[in-house]
């Protein structure tokens, strides 16, 4: 098992000798830990999918350190500018046009001729990103439909030994991936709910459509993604015979995302709780209603592509 290391000048050294070698390294961000690689590596980017197990015409997202250096290699319009001036570094993530000079791996866009590019939040990540100089690929440091991680224990219990090196920057803030905003077309669409909700990206650009269904575009869009072991039953009062439930709200439960119906505690806390919940011995998880508006679209749109079953 791979030890747990909090941030220092030498981790930091250790770090990015690690990326220059074409391997990965777990790292924290203000929304989940994510599974890092140089974004110009295609064998670097190539050990993100092994480790993850993940298929490969899922694209990644691409982690950059300032507009500035993200703008080498997608083509921002006057959207992305505003966007970028009020929402970055934060958790909303911009598809763009490729930039036909992009030094970027192709396998990371799985082939598209867009990318998925963003700005953490995060002193640990952004201070690593700078150091490197380099664009990281970096999805979330999970195996592949899997609960995602906000600890680095987490990313421990799930990958194990797949990773060399797990850098612990505490408990994630946001608890659930970003925003993820189509620019490339007339009107802009959501193609993933996240931490940034729609009515602040509206509040900026005007409106936008919510499309979340609509082929593999950006990451997070496969019908299942972020499931437990067992079977998820949502919208629910109460529980039925066999089932754990976990709460919204002022109700009885074995574990609530938000006891005062604070969507944004209810996010913060939904991966983690879904994480405890998801132990030997429990056959089924009923889940509480959500409010379907601001962060409970995207807690919503989570719990519907863990419950969903294969087959």
């Amino acid at each position: 098992m791979v030890a747990i290391v909090c941030f220092s000048p030498e981790v930091l050294y250790q770090a990015c000798a690690l990326l220059t070698a074409g391997d990965v390294v777990a790292i924290p961000t203000e929304t989940v830990y994510g599974l890092a690689a140089d974004a110009t590596n295609d064998k670097a980017v190539a050990k993100i999918y092994s480790v993850k197990q993940r298929p490969e015409f899922n694209p990644l997202i691409i982690h950059c350190h300032s507009a500035q250096q993200a703008k080498q290699y997608v083509a921002f319009d006057s959207r992305a500018e505003k966007l970028a001036d009020i929402l970055w570094p934060g958790p909303i993530t911009f598809v763009l046009k490729r930039r036909a000079d992009s030094p970027l791996s192709l396998l990371a866009s799985s082939g598209l001729d867009t990318l998925a590019i963003r700005i953490p939040a995060h002193p640990v990540a952004q201070a690593l990103i700078k150091a490197y100089s380099k664009p990281l690929a970096a999805p979330s440091a999970n195996l592949s439909q899997t609960i995602s991680p906000t600890s680095a224990i987490d990313v421990q219990a799930s990958l194990g030994s797949r990773v060399p090196l797990i850098i612990d920057g505490g408990q994630t803030r946001v608890g659930v991936e970003s925003t993820i905003i189509d620019l490339t077309e007339e009107t802009p669409k959501i193609l993933r709910p996240g931490g940034i909700s729609v009515e602040q990206i509206q509040s900026i650009i005007g409106s936008v459509d919510v499309e979340t269904g609509r082929g593999i575009k950006a990451p997070g869009m496969m019908a299942r993604h972020y499931a437990p072991s067992v079977p998820m039953r949502l919208d629910a009062m109460t529980p039925e015979n066999g089932e754990l439930f976990l709460g919204f709200g002022d109700m009885e439960s074995e574990y609530n995302l938000s006891l005062s119906g604070n969507l944004e505690e209810a996010a913060a806390n939904l991966f983690r709780l879904m994480r405890l919940m998801d132990q030997p011995g429990i056959k089924a998880i009923a889940v509480a209603p959500i409010p379907r508006h601001g962060l409970g679209l995207a807690i919503n749109d989570r719990l519907t592509r863990a419950a969903t079953r294969e087959g």
